[in-house]
């Protein structure tokens, strides 16, 4: 057989394999099968499900009391530390009476995923009903993980959203099928993050359900943000997740070809679960979990706030015929063009879509523009070098048309809410030393479209020295220290147009002062470089100017290989007390210039990332 018709016939049969779904028929002999196997006793006979008392799930039972028609009441939290976010959730899942309602875009099958599947099958044992809503590309890692919680109880229910031809998971095959096919659908992703208690609390932000999410990855771990709101708008956010679960393109685990043949072949299989790689750590967290006094001194934390908005893209969003700005993008926009003074800014991946360049490009040119600072990553902290390599080659547009002074994080903070020791390196070094090595991890990243190429595009850069790395996975913004905003939208040509995302904004001095100075922190010459324009050559330094701009508008071969900015780490001496900004006339004197890469390895990495940058500009819609 030629190659050609060897080439025909695997894409007939993965046509033929892949596509197929199950019959009608078919699936509802799989659900007849999980619905059989679910067991109904419940281990508690209280009203409360034995629910475990929470002071977090009291503040929302105070912000119901205290609110009135037309004066809503409300705390706000905002969770920085990884270790704070798993003991908040861990709380409010055992404190949950009657309902809990989850929705992510990665659920990991590591020790943070499967404590918490742990913490949500008990919940529902003991009588409260769960709901689990996981994007396709990034839920579990096993089908037999996925069909065994098809059957695990009856008061709980996962279901997964967009699944590409109809299945829980795909092999790169399909997934190379799923992209010459549906290629838009396949970018289509619901990028979402709820966990919501009995109606009266939840948590949305920048966390997925990985270890690298809670401090808990001995490699790469991501500094992030949640908010933990309690009040009325929680009823808001409960109608958004009751609108994706049932959204045309949810699916529940029986319905998927996969699970559905799993369970029609074999039944109910057995919940895997692999032995916690650190146990102690585990156990640890879950102790932590139950003490009021740690959890009553997380909930003190919370501030007391008046109205709050949550906005939500809804899951039309994914419709063909879908013409409207999403209500996301549309309210980070308006409340960004009401700056008057500050605009603070933070987003994993600098890269803007031509609206949001034109925004801020009009905020520059006002008689006095606000100022306009952002905190992102550098090359050695990002997870998305592709991406990176991107915001490096419009450092010009960034600075001079728009204004930016950008602070990009470093890969190893030496003041930031993380917890190193959490990560457990040394312990879990002896333990693989002893039980072999760790099994690959799925998805680190959340732009998964170049996640099955065969090209490491999402793999980080190499380092100059060893060590736990950090990365920049927050969303904020805060306008006029008036506004502050946590969500999951990158402020990106992704999330105006791919993803679905959410957000909520409180107008209210307090809450956005506390959240300024959460970013000025991750901005703070101990965690952040700066971005300056570099030293012009003594010679034909108009020439190199000219050339380099005139090379950087060119979609592609922008080969010019001077850049306009680079990287500048503070200095501090005398007159050098606080890092001045990047127009004040001492910023020279005060700084010194590390290098367009600092930190980073020179090699293969460093050398895609300038290969990108000079023929990446068409992916910057899906990055």
């Amino acid at each position: 057989m030629s190659p050609l018709l060897r080439l025909l016939a695997l894409v007939a049969a993965l046509a033929a394999g892949g596509c197929a779904t199950l019959t009608p028929e078919q699936g509802a002999a799989a659900s007849r099968v999980a619905e059989a196997a679910r067991p109904v006793r419940v281990d508690c006979a209280r009203d409360d499900a034995c629910a475990t008392p929470s002071a977090l799930r009291a503040l929302g039972e105070d912000a119901l009391d205290g609110s009135a028609p037309g004066a809503p009441r409300h705390h706000a939290l905002i969770i920085d530390y990884g270790q704070d976010a798993l003991l908040a959730r861990l709380s409010l899942v055992r404190s949950a009476q009657r309902a809990l309602d989850v929705q992510t875009y990665i659920f990991d099958e590591d020790d943070a995923g499967h404590l918490f599947l742990d913490e949500l099958l008990a919940a529902a044992r003991r009588g409260v009903r769960v709901r689990l809503l996981v994007d396709q590309l990034s839920a579990l890692r096993e089908v037999q993980t996925l069909a065994a919680l098809s059957g695990a109880h009856a008061n709980f229910e996962m279901r997964i959203y967009n699944p590409l031809l109809g299945r829980a998971r795909i092999t790169y095959p399909q997934y190379v099928l799923a992209a010459a096919c549906c290629w838009r659908r396949l970018n289509q992703r619901m990028h979402n993050k709820l966990l919501l208690v009995d109606g009266i609390a939840g948590i949305t932000g920048g966390r997925n359900y990985q270890d690298s999410y809670f401090d808990w990855d001995p490699e790469y771990n991501f500094r992030d943000r949640d908010l933990f709101v309690a009040g009325p708008v929680v009823a808001e956010m409960a109608a958004s997740f009751e609108e994706y679960w049932n959204a045309r393109l949810t699916r529940t685990l029986p319905g998927l070809r996969d699970v559905g043949r799993l369970l029609l072949r074999n039944g109910v299989p057995p919940l895997p679960h692999e032995p916690f790689k650190l146990p102690a750590r585990v156990e640890r967290i879950s102790r932590d979990a139950d003490d009021p006094r740690l959890v009553d001194a997380l909930a003190a934390q919370a501030l007391p706030v008046g109205e709050v908005v949550f906005i939500s893209d809804p899951p039309e969003k994914h419709r063909r015929d879908y013409g409207d700005v999403a209500p996301s993008t549309r309210g980070l926009r308006e409340l960004i063009e009401g700056a008057r003074e500050e605009v603070l800014l933070q987003t994993p991946y600098l890269v803007l879509s031509p609206a949001a360049q034109d925004l801020f490009r009009e905020l520059r040119q006002r008689d006095d523009p606000p100022r306009v600072r952002v905190s992102t990553n550098s090359l050695a902290a990002t997870d998305a070098f592709i991406t990176y390599a991107l915001s490096y080659k419009y450092k010009r547009r960034h600075l001079r048309e728009f204004g930016f002074e950008i602070h990009e994080y470093k890969p190893f903070p030496q003041d930031a809410p993380i917890d190193v020791e959490a990560t457990g390196t040394v312990d879990l070094e002896a333990a693989e030393s002893t039980h072999g090595r760790r099994r690959a991890r799925p998805l680190e990243r959340e732009y998964s479209a170049l996640r099955w190429s065969g090209f490491s595009a999402h793999e980080r850069v190499p380092l100059l020295r060893g060590g736990v790395r950090f990365g920049m996975h927050a969303k904020s913004l805060v306008v006029d220290e008036r506004v502050g905003v946590v969500g999951t939208h990158n402020f990106d040509p992704r999330g105006d147009n791919y993803n679905t995302e959410s957000a909520v904004v409180i107008e209210d001095p307090s809450f956005a002062h506390a959240l300024a100075a959460s970013l000025r922190r991750d901005m703070a010459p101990a965690n952040a470089w700066v971005i300056a324009p570099r030293d012009r050559p003594v010679v034909l330094s108009g020439l190199d100017y000219s050339l380099g701009k005139v090379s950087e508008s060119l979609p592609v071969f922008d080969l010019w290989p001077n850049r306009y900015a680079t990287s500048y780490e503070f200095r501090p001496g005398p007159g050098c007390l606080e890092p001045p900004p990047l127009h004040d006339p001492r910023f020279r004197g005060c700084h010194e210039p590390v290098g367009d890469f600092p930190e980073v390895r020179t090699g293969l990495r460093t050398l895609l990332t300038r290969i990108f940058t000079a023929f990446g500009v068409g992916l910057a819609p899906i990055l």
